[in-house]
């Protein structure tokens, strides 16, 4: 921000805006220029123009991409104009971040079919009407292969070399593609295109959120203030939330797994959750922690999360039924919403039947569930591991939310 420039004072409004903003970042950088850009929007009446980039890399989403998406939805409803930038461009080059190997881009088909897809999920968080949606290789696409060296030619080899995975990865000999240098200066390019006066972005973003802000000044432009969101740890409460790890909450999962996988998580792991999920108070947390504190169940604290996750994703009704579902499955009763199966080849072995099922990955898998007392038949626990089960239609479960009809025949 421009030093001449008069410092405004900031008002009360304000303030309370610049808390909101900062509720469950990491970082805000720099505070002081992003209270002078609130405290102007105030005098002025021109909201902030605050951007989003998202890489269409899957076609759903879960609840850690809602994080910074939550963050957004505060920002719009304090008045704020919210891009939700969609790198159909830079998904082709494929962001480097966190890697330690070459990351394969995508193909002009994967992008489309999965971008068709994000902003639909985004609306359940964002409000949609008031959204900006924008495609980066609008801006992109045009530059060409001279506006991409002239690009290139405002950052340098030493910047790039600053950023962690970079240097990590040069230092232990292995190979950083040219293109991959790209990813970075695309990003902050999109800053200067839409004139963004604030970015967010995961904790893993920080190097790309500040080449926007440092494109912006060779620009001319006034600099975007970058804020950075946590990664939400996943279901393990260990690595952070992610597909691939199997450790996620889908956001356009059924209403009663949503519910049964945030009653899953740790107690500890609960507050983590309520700070950058909840669209409660800071002092309403702080009321539930207290209240446990002094004894009350914090089962409670879960259930009133579980449900208003479920609400904003599904409906009120849908979260009282997600509840009562699994107050049944605690008491060992058998769920609504069970996948039927038909088999053949009875009598069959209870461990091919449960991996048949596809309710264990193998029969050894299968055998340890039911020495752990993990298997059931219509509610029977079964400890027989040489069962053979004759032809009939009866209800398997395995664990706690695995459960199958079984139609099994001759």
């Amino acid at each position: 921000m421009d030093t001449d420039k008069k410092i405004l004072p900031l008002s009360d409004s304000v303030q309370e805006a610049l808390a909101i903003t900062k509720r469950g970042v990491d970082e805000l950088i720099i505070e002081s220029e992003f209270a002078q850009k609130l405290a102007r929007s105030e005098k002025t009446g021109v909201p902030l123009r605050i951007k989003l980039g998202l890489d269409p890399t899957a076609p759903d989403l879960h609840l850690g991409h809602t994080v910074v998406l939550n963050k957004m939805r505060q920002l719009q409803n304090l008045g704020h104009q919210v891009i939700f930038l969609i790198g159909d461009f830079t998904s082709m080059i494929g962001d480097p971040s966190g890697r330690n190997v070459t990351r394969p881009p995508l193909t002009r088909e994967q992008i489309e079919l999965n971008a068709q897809t994000y902003f639909k999920q985004a609306s359940l968080v964002l409000d949609a009407a008031k959204t900006e949606i924008r495609y980066n290789s609008e801006w992109c696409d045009p530059l060409g292969a001279r506006g991409m060296i002239q690009l290139s030619s405002r950052y340098t080899v030493a910047r790039m070399m600053e950023r962690d995975d970079f240097s990590k990865r040069f230092k232990n000999g292995t190979p950083i593609s040219v293109h991959e240098f790209l990813y970075p200066l695309m990003q902050g390019y999109d800053s200067v295109a839409l004139k963004a006066d604030l970015e967010l972005g995961g904790t893993d973003q920080k190097f790309n959120l500040l080449v926007g802000r440092e494109l912006q000044k060779d620009y001319g432009q006034e600099q975007q203030c970058i804020l950075t969101m946590p990664l939400l740890e996943g279901l393990d409460g260990v690595e952070k939330m992610s597909k691939s790890k199997n450790n996620y909450i889908g956001i356009t999962e059924p209403a009663n797994t949503m519910f049964a996988k945030v009653m899953s998580i740790s107690d500890v792991m609960m507050w983590r959750y309520y700070d950058l999920l909840s669209w409660q108070s800071i002092e309403h947390i702080a009321g539930l922690k207290k209240a446990i504190e002094g004894g009350a169940n914090p089962r409670d604290a879960k259930v009133a999360l579980a449900q208003e996750i479920v609400e904003r994703f599904h409906s009120r009704q849908a979260a009282e039924d997600a509840l009562a579902d699994f107050v049944n499955r605690s008491k060992g009763g058998i769920p609504d919403d069970v996948p039927e199966v038909a088999l053949s080849g009875a009598p069959v072995g209870i461990g091919q039947l449960l991996k048949q099922a596809n309710l264990c990955a193998s029969t050894s898998e299968a055998l340890r569930m039911i020495d752990q007392g993990g298997v059931r038949i219509d509610g029977t626990v079964i400890s027989d591991k040489a069962l053979k089960i004759e032809a009939g239609t009866f209800v398997l479960q395995v664990g706690k939310r695995k459960f199958a009809k079984v139609t099994l025949s001759a």
